[in-house]
């Protein structure tokens, strides 16, 4: 028996090491230098540094974890409407303390790649195969495959699926007796744990099961019992949160696109990805034509032959059957309104377009359905390679070089990056505070913004939001509470289209009394104390000039102008 153990323990270690040593090999170039060197999707890079900065704030500042006027000032930022991911940002908060968020963002990403692989290797291993191989597979697939790779390059979120593997075991043995309430009462745990990592996993998690439970693999009456448990826990727990994230203060309806705007095109399907030994750039671009972060599919030839051929082999497990048939319906699901062969090549209209206007899933961004269809094309795999041990010599030889085949073209290269500007000493060396009283917010100009304002929401986020400042790049209400449509910006004000007005056009206008007036209301609902004009950005000297008109002539402290407004 010892022996086994400690067998077993060798390879929990051997796998747990592949992973987390692939998982580093992707974030190579992110690690020399976290806080400058950006992701491929830049906006996105901003908002996490923001929310595992905002983590620090909760455990060491006393902050609220549902909500933070830290961006957005005064009016705030609703966090259960948007993805702050308590569950990773409040434990890693030590580490943001002391060595910022940049470092967290890449323990998120290694952790989030690695840990998702781990937790599915312990389930495959421990209760689904007693091949080890097999299960190292699966857990391959299922934490590394190219659509969690993808979304790594900004969407780290969708790259931590840690606590999944766990929920689904526990809603398999909810069968066994007597595992009715502890079991129960677990699940609602997780449940609640999730919420706080990715909603949207959850979602995609209790379709992927509910579609299982047609395919009968379950006994869903005895797990009924303890199902009603778990709920009731669960909403115990999460009462207030999702209260408050639906209906407290911040709160907003709908998304600011479309959202089968990056639908899942078929040529993506078998296509390699892009960033992968035997991917193409070109060929990626003139399939999806969208963001890399949205690449939610591309198999490549080999898996896609595998998954089919594991299907074959497993055919006579209903289990199985199920799962294949979840997946499929989840991969329909990803084409969005119309069939797709390229992003601009379109084929009529989808089979399951209509689940678009479903409530919840007329929120989810239509793509990630295929991540679910990922995973449990991982557990197929798994399966498969296991049931193989059981063919001729010839089959099972057959079918691990197939495995072989399919897997290394696959190997990801690392997540691209690009190095931006150094933070301005201004905030790096906290000069700041001086100018500040409690209550006060800094304008950063240009303001924290999607695209216009990367660097100012980069600056908030890698300080810790050490200040409040407004704006930013989140999901809010368009103008509340007259408008509660969702959007990226918040609630319109004449300061910020005048300077997005001067970014477009590059000129700046004459400005009379009222405007004067505008821009000095605005600076007072922002309760501005200091407006801080940042180095080295386009039309920065038209906007100089405007500021200058109606604040008078800056200040110089260290690599910024400073107009303070408390003298």
């Amino acid at each position: 028996m010892w022996v086994k153990r400690i067998s077993a323990g060798w390879a929990d270690a051997g796998a747990l090491a592949s992973y987390v040593l692939l998982a580093a090999w992707i974030v190579r170039d992110l690690v020399p230098d976290p806080a400058r060197r950006l992701l491929y999707n830049q906006d996105d890079n901003g908002f996490f540094l923001a929310m595992m900065a905002h983590g620090e704030r909760v455990v060491f500042h006393g902050d609220s974890p549902l909500f933070t006027t830290r961006l957005n000032f005064p009016d705030g930022v609703n966090l259960m409407a948007n993805t702050s991911m308590l569950a990773v940002s409040i434990p890693l908060a030590p580490v943001t303390h002391l060595y910022g968020p940049g470092l967290t963002l890449v323990l998120l990403i290694v952790l989030g790649l690695a840990g998702t692989a781990a937790a599915w290797w312990w389930l495959l291993s421990r209760h689904l195969v007693d091949s080890r191989p097999a299960a190292w597979i699966g857990g391959l697939w299922a934490g590394f495959a190219p659509g969690f790779v993808a979304h790594a390059n900004g969407q780290p979120n969708f790259t931590a699926g840690f606590v999944v593997p766990f929920i689904v075991w526990q809603v398999i043995r909810l069968r066994e007796p007597g595992r009715t309430w502890r079991g129960g009462a677990l699940l609602g745990i997780l449940i609640a744990v999730q919420v706080f990592v990715n909603e949207e996993f959850l979602l995609l998690l209790a379709i992927a099961l509910a579609l299982v439970a047609v395919g009968f693999v379950f006994s869903w009456r005895q797990c009924l019992p303890g199902l009603l448990v778990a709920a009731g826990v669960a909403v115990v727990l999460l009462a207030y949160p999702l209260h408050f994230q639906f209906f407290g203060r911040g709160h907003y309806s709908g998304v600011p696109f479309r959202v089968d705007q990056y639908a899942t095109p078929l040529g993506s399907i078998a296509a390699y990805p892009r960033r992968s030994l035997a991917g193409s750039e070109a060929l990626a671009r003139q399939v999806t034509g969208g963001s890399l972060t949205e690449d939610a599919m591309f198999w490549g030839p080999g898996i896609c032959l595998m998954v089919i051929v594991s299907v074959a082999l497993l055919w006579r497990s209903m289990a199985a059957r199920a799962l294949a048939f979840a997946g499929f319906v989840l991969l329909v699901m990803s084409f969005g309104s119309e069939l797709r062969a390229t992003r601009t090549r379109t084929l009529g209209p989808a089979p399951l377009g209509w689940t678009e206007h479903v409530p919840l899933l007329d929120l989810v961004t239509t793509p990630r359905f295929a991540l679910a269809t990922t995973t449990i094309a991982g557990v197929l795999l798994a399966l498969a390679a296991d049931r193989a041990r059981q063919l001729p010599r010839p089959g099972r030889g057959a079918f691990w070089a197939g495995m072989a085949l399919a897997l290394v073209p696959m190997f990801p290269q690392p997540l691209p990056t690009s190095m931006t500007r150094p933070v301005p000493a201004f905030f790096a060396q906290q000069m700041w505070r001086p100018y500040l009283k409690e209550g006060q917010s800094v304008v950063m100009v240009p303001l924290p913004a999607m695209i216009t304002g990367r660097d100012s929401m980069r600056i908030a986020a890698v300080g810790n939001l050490a200040f409040p400042t407004p704006r930013g790049y989140f999901l809010g209400p368009v103008d509340p509470p007259r408008d509660n449509t969702g959007t990226w910006f918040g609630e319109p004000r004449y300061t910020v289209t005048l300077i997005e007005q001067i970014r477009t056009t590059g000129v700046a206008p004459i400005l009379g009394a009222d405007e004067h007036r505008a821009i000095r209301a605005d600076l007072n609902y922002w309760r501005a104390g200091i407006v801080v004009l940042l180095p080295r950005w386009n039309k920065r000297t038209q906007v100089r000039s405007v500021l200058t008109e109606v604040l008078g002539p800056p200040i110089q402290v260290g690599d910024v102008e400073v107009w303070p407004l408390n003298t």
